[in-house]
């Protein structure tokens, strides 16, 4: 997960892209000037560029803001549902073995 000013600014864009036509149009046409406008990760902004839903999954990104996303992006729900669990079943092996070298 990203530090908490960074996941402010991901769940910032993604509400402003579910919830502003002009946002989202902005985002079709000048797609890095808008990233630009948010303090994101190099890794965020690669995500956002490739709608690489999983990701922002597991970089905490909510996922009902993810959801419209997604789904404008072109990706149907079940394709959704799968990108969040193949995100999540890859981020499996990384959580448990921090939790055995504890």
């Amino acid at each position: 997960m990203v530090d908490g000013v960074s996941l402010y600014a991901v769940q910032k864009l993604l509400f402003q892209l579910n919830n502003d036509p002009d946002a989202r149009k902005r985002f079709a046409t000048e797609r890095d000037a808008v990233l630009g406008e948010y303090t994101l990760t190099d890794e965020e902004r690669r995500a956002f560029t490739d709608g690489d839903v999983g990701k922002l999954y597991v970089m905490g990104a909510h996922p009902l803001l993810l959801a419209p996303f997604a789904g404008r992006s072109g990706l149907k729900w079940p394709d959704y549902i799968a990108a969040l669990q193949r995100a999540r079943d890859a981020q499996a092996p990384k959580i448990q073995d921090k939790i055995s070298r504890r």
